[in-house]
């Protein structure tokens, strides 16, 4: 291991920054040390913080972090929060350059706690915790008195914010598994992800991922392992597991070259999309289109989840962020049909119609508008129980299948599910010169 390097060594305060490895790989490597004032940002902290993100920006190296904080530091007025400001704004220039990985592993408050909401992957320890105001400032507003656990605790941003990728138990581990994320990434969004070493042919057949499908279509699998019958070596590095867990979002190889992978998952809420989830694959879709990782896309899939609460809390802005995230990605974008793929859900999984390179379907898929007892409630409800029967089974077979589809152009092959390796494999071998010229704009205005 080399020497660090640091940067802005002499400057006083409680952050330090130096230019380091990890998991192998040359990082800027910057650290708020909570053992002075717990960790409060004083102007030079700010400015430390600062240099440290202009470093890995001018040198294109990956951000990472090591934050415990209590704030901008109140002996220090205004330049504490100008030097926060700096920072923030040296965080915000790096977003979508570099990848900027953090691991949180004390109190992090107010200013400091944002800068979570602008790193790529947060890692979390147990004891660890990060609010914008605590719960002196929580209890004084509204009465309700709540600890720092309860209020921003790993497991509430793990659970139920997304802040958190992941829950550690202490900074080493959290270090090993930020390592781990990097290995899939590239140092800069100009390069591609290093390759990995393989043994695993990418011929070889993948029969266990069609066995595991139940009988019914209404029947649970876990699709993560159908993702590991696919990728290399069945390892499958899964981020915000616990945070909208009816949709996996996860890091993989495929032939030893580092992919995304978006999937479905039946045995949570049978795998319908709701708002968290539509952020989940939202962000995701977004980090592996910044850092050129092709995205591999698992659908089974009955729609939208249903709701009033839903409908109220905005599932028409936050349904689009999915939609906006893989209608402007650029990378390789190869899906495969599973089974369901109803309605706008199968729309904004990555569909033919979203712009998806190559679409794949088993022959289980069901690519329709709605399931077939629904289509017959709608269509034939002035008739019996026992024409409704008929008419679903009629629509089922004619309809709930991937071959109208195929014969559409909406799906590339159908395909047996002991080729899904070799067929995935294959569209991503041919994909790998793909380039797209972007319209000349400054940004979109899609959804947040």
């Amino acid at each position: 291991m080399t020497r660090p390097v640091p940067l802005s060594g002499r400057v006083p305060g409680n952050v330090r920054a130096a230019v380091d490895e990890l998991g192998g790989r040359s990082v800027v490597l910057v650290r708020i040390q909570p053992e002075q004032r717990r960790g409060a940002l004083d102007a030079e902290a700010g400015a430390t913080l600062a240099a440290a993100a202009e470093a890995a920006l001018d040198a294109r190296l990956p951000l990472v972090g090591v934050m415990a904080s209590s704030g901008a530091d109140v002996r220090d007025g205004i330049p504490a929060l100008d030097g926060w400001g700096r920072a923030a704004r040296a965080f915000g220039r790096c977003s979508g350059v570099v990848p900027i990985l953090i691991a949180v592993t004390g109190p992090t408050l107010s200013g400091p706690s944002l800068l979570l909401s602008m790193a790529d992957v947060v890692v979390m320890t147990s004891d660890a915790s990060a609010y914008v105001v605590g719960p002196a400032a929580v209890s004084s507003f509204t009465g309700e008195d709540v600890t720092p656990q309860a209020l921003g605790g790993a497991g509430v941003h793990a659970h139920q914010t997304g802040v958190a990728a992941a829950v550690t138990d202490d900074e080493e581990s959290a270090l090993e598994l930020l390592a781990a994320v990097l290995a899939h990434l590239p140092d800069h969004c100009d390069v591609e992800a290093p390759c990995w070493p393989t043994a695993d042919p990418l011929e070889r057949a993948t029969p266990e991922a069609g066995a595991l499908l139940p009988p019914t279509s209404t029947g649970s699998y876990d699709v993560l392992e159908v993702a590991r019958a696919v990728v290399d070596d069945g390892e499958v590095l899964e981020l915000w597991a616990a945070w909208a867990p009816n949709l996996v979002t996860a890091l993989a190889t495929v032939d030893g070259r580092p992919v995304g992978i978006v999937a479905n998952q039946p045995l949570a809420l049978a795998g319908s999309i709701d708002i968290a989830a539509s952020q989940k694959g939202a962000r995701f879709v977004g980090l592996c289109d910044a850092f050129n990782l092709p995205l591999v896309t698992l659908v089974d899939t009955s729609g939208f989840f249903p709701g009033k609460d839903r409908e109220w809390r905005g599932m028409i802005r936050h349904g689009a962020q999915l939609v906006g995230a893989y209608a402007r990605a650029s990378v390789p974008r190869v899906c495969v049909v599973l089974r369901k793929a109803y309605g706008g859900a199968y729309i904004v999984m990555d569909s033919k119609t979203m712009g998806n390179d190559i679409c794949l379907a088993w022959p289980s898929a069901e690519m329709a508008v709605m399931g077939a007892r629904q289509a017959a409630e709608i269509l034939h409800r002035g008739e019996d129980a026992e024409a409704r029967a008929a008419r679903e089974a009629e629509y089922a077979t004619n309809l709930l299948n991937p071959w109208t589809a195929a014969e559409r152009g909406y799906v590339d092959d159908v395909i047996d599910p002991a080729d899904t390796r070799r067929a995935v494999g294959g569209a991503l071998a041919v994909l790998r010169s793909k380039r797209e010229r972007l319209p000349h704009r400054a940004h979109d205005n899609l959804p947040l």
